[in-house]
């Protein structure tokens, strides 16, 4: 029987030399692969109560809004400055040459509403405390934080949870 890990691609010196991505396009496109993800994302959280799911630009939105659905509840994008219309709230961040900003819409969590924040990739764990601080400044408590993958060698998992964040992870890849 396939993991989740087993649908993921590596693609060698991808976006530049020295770096393995790892692709989840192939998990998403194959129906059992994309089922195994959504049902195993969700098992840590069975009978707790989430009022919204929050997905991280971009990859996020896809096994956000696929969570969503299937909890029958609703799905609140944190996006890259400059995308959303309306009001929003940003939060600057660090990337590892220079700086990133990421908003979301200053409505979209009300106070005491149990969040549950979704990516396809830990890394640096910079973009998801940032949008947890999105979440927090609007009045939001985060329930958890679930992704596809961990990259554990690059110390976001052991960042967010010295920040007090539940972290779930799918899968593990070594390395960069």
């Amino acid at each position: 029987m396939k993991t989740v890990k087993d649908y993921i691609r590596t693609i060698v010196d991808f976006p530049h030399e020295g770096i393995l991505f790892r692709d989840v396009t192939t998990l998403f496109a194959d129906p059992r692969g994309m089922r195994l993800a959504i049902d195993q994302l969700l098992d840590p959280y069975v009978g707790q109560r989430i009022d919204k799911v929050v997905g991280l630009e971009a990859r996020g939105f896809i096994i956000g809004g696929a969570i969503a659905h299937q909890l029958s509840i609703g799905f609140v994008p944190i996006r890259k400055k400059g995308k959303l219309p309306g009001a929003v709230i940003s939060e600057e961040y660090k990337l590892e040459y220079g700086e990133a900003v990421v908003e979301v819409h200053d409505d979209a969590i009300q106070p005491g509403e149990k969040i549950l924040v979704v990516d396809d990739l830990l890394a640096t764990g910079g973009t998801a405390e940032a949008g947890n601080k999105l979440v927090e400044r609007l009045g939001g408590e985060i329930v958890g934080c679930a992704f596809i993958i961990d990259l554990p060698d690059i110390g976001g998992r052991k960042r967010l949870e010295d920040l007090g964040y539940d972290i779930h992870a799918l899968c593990q890849f070594e390395g960069l």
